[in-house]
């Protein structure tokens, strides 16, 4: 099955209405339409768009919530704190994250402005669902041996449906297409934990759940 076809598939496994536009037929034409995505309202109050970033080639795909402050503003994916803590598990669990391809569940930044500040909120099922689109397309020209759901969001996004992930973390669910989902939690999870034992606890738990990773992905 070429990409653009997977796309649609994987789009189709969904219930996605059968008139949906014709599927971009390059990653870059991908990421070059999702600038001027309007598919839900978010797009109004973010900077921009923010893309998934990595080669074509990888083996693994991770998938986070949605861009952070940071994210919106320099237009790449896991670039605030949260992407730091990932970056750094992943350095140790030795993993080049040059080698995956790093995205969002929902591509523009949805906040509520306080002050001077922009306070993430968490997207709806209206939204996740309607950006699913762009993530389908993504998946469908990597074709990765494995896709890492960090977090409630991702995994919403990638299985179609709320899954409990606290307490499935750590296993892996099929989907009917063949792909194979990996279930964690986000690194902004981490980053929240107030105790510093507690912390310490999460971050290796998140480290053992990335060399499972590799392992499974033969990476």
């Amino acid at each position: 099955m070429n990409a653009p076809s997977r796309a649609r598939a994987q789009t189709d496994v969904f219930g996605a209405s059968a008139s949906e536009p014709d599927a971009p037929r390059s990653l870059q034409e991908a990421r070059e339409e999702a600038d001027s995505c309007r598919r839900c309202p978010l797009w109004r109050d973010a900077t921009q768009t923010v893309f998934g970033e990595g080669p074509q080639d990888a083996k693994i795909v991770f998938v986070g919530e949605q861009p952070g402050d940071q994210e919106d503003l320099a237009g790449k994916p896991f670039v605030g704190p949260a992407g730091r803590m990932f970056d750094a598990v992943l350095e140790e669990a030795d993993f080049d994250r040059k080698k995956t391809y790093v995205t969002n569940a929902v591509k523009h930044f949805k906040f509520e402005p306080r002050g001077k500040k922009r306070i993430h909120s968490k997207p709806n099922a209206g939204e996740i669902k309607a950006c699913r689109w762009w993530l389908d397309n993504e998946l469908g020209f990597i074709r990765p041996r494995l896709a890492v759901a960090l977090g409630a969001t991702a995994a919403q996004s990638l299985l179609g449906k709320a899954v409990a992930v606290t307490k499935l973390r750590g296993t892996t669910v099929d989907r009917e297409d063949g792909l194979t989902i990996f279930l964690t939690v986000h690194p902004s999870y981490l980053l929240r934990i107030p105790d510093a034992s507690a912390k310490e606890a999460e971050r290796k738990r998140f480290l053992n759940d990335m060399k499972a990773v590799k392992k499974l992905a033969g990476a």
